[in-house]
């Protein structure tokens, strides 16, 4: 009986385990976050991602686009301009990130206050 239940708990670990590991292998590094919170304040050009992630090189902020198209998150859109314009947005999959990053910014807040008021 006892072999069964510490069966049964281990595949419901395993379960929660599984689907937290697969968002965090696709959000997980310095700056998939920063980019994708850009993002959440509108479309933007490289250029302009670039401006507001300090620290970002370019060759990093192109392999995180590339990531996170391929996952579905942002979508990129060249237009036919002289020179051509290319913007980068959220997809309606990647808004569906908006509350998990809400908690996650409020979660660090208290965090930061608890941290730093232990340091007084």
């Amino acid at each position: 009986m006892k072999k069964e239940k510490e069966l049964k708990t281990y595949s419901e670990c395993t379960k929660a385990i599984l689907p937290v590991r697969d968002a965090l292998d696709i959000l997980s590094g310095k700056w998939k976050l920063p980019i994708i919170i850009s993002l959440t304040f509108g479309n933007k050009r490289f250029g302009e991602m670039k401006k507001e992630i300090p620290g970002i090189t370019d060759r990093m902020l192109s392999k995180e686009l590339r990531d996170l198209e391929i996952n579905m998150l942002i979508k990129r859109t060249v237009y036919d301009a002289v020179p051509v314009i290319v913007e980068y947005s959220m997809t309606t999959y990647g808004k569906s990130l908006e509350n998990l990053i809400n908690e996650l910014r409020d979660w660090g807040i208290l965090h930061r206050k608890r941290i730093i008021g232990k340091e007084k």
